[in-house]
């Protein structure tokens, strides 16, 4: 097997399992909240994809496919979806990532914050971390963000 050399990008943006749109397109963030964090995106001068320097986006979840019945997932299915999201961090070299959300949060954090699956996401925020010397910073998923507008602002 040929290996590819890295695919760098400025920021990975890591949410946590694919929703129904995502699950039968294959793409991460194409629903509803998809739309809004390409708002939200663009209002920083950022874009998925190709991009000049500073503003490309490489965006993936914690979990490679649905959960049943969109049900949250188990450990189990994170712990085998792990290994392939660490690769994609390591081929893609982002300066910073972005975790979205509480599993995806847990994921990346797992062994860096102590008892982080029993910390709320908003204990989470306002903070930057160090996994494997790069920088995470933790914020809401957008599609919470969709079931609570007030909470925009913080975003």
């Amino acid at each position: 097997m040929r290996s590819i050399g890295p695919i760098p990008s400025d920021i990975a943006i890591i949410g946590e399992a694919p929703g129904a749109n995502e699950d039968k397109q294959g793409e991460p963030f194409v629903g509803a909240a998809g739309q809004l964090l390409d708002r939200m995106l663009a209002a920083l001068g950022l874009t998925r994809g190709e991009a000049g320097p500073g503003r490309q986006v490489f965006i993936a979840n914690t979990l490679k496919c649905r959960p049943p019945h969109n049900r949250n997932p188990e450990p189990a299915e994170v712990a085998q979806c792990r290994p392939y999201l660490q690769r994609q961090i390591e081929l893609v070299q982002p300066d910073l990532i972005l975790a979205l959300g509480r599993f995806a949060a847990q994921t990346l954090l797992a062994g860096v914050v102590p008892d982080v699956d029993k910390l709320p996401l908003g204990k989470l925020r306002g903070q930057v971390y160090r996994v494997d010397g790069r920088p995470v910073v933790v914020s809401y998923h957008p599609a919470y963000l969709l079931r609570s507008p007030a909470e925009k602002g913080k975003t």
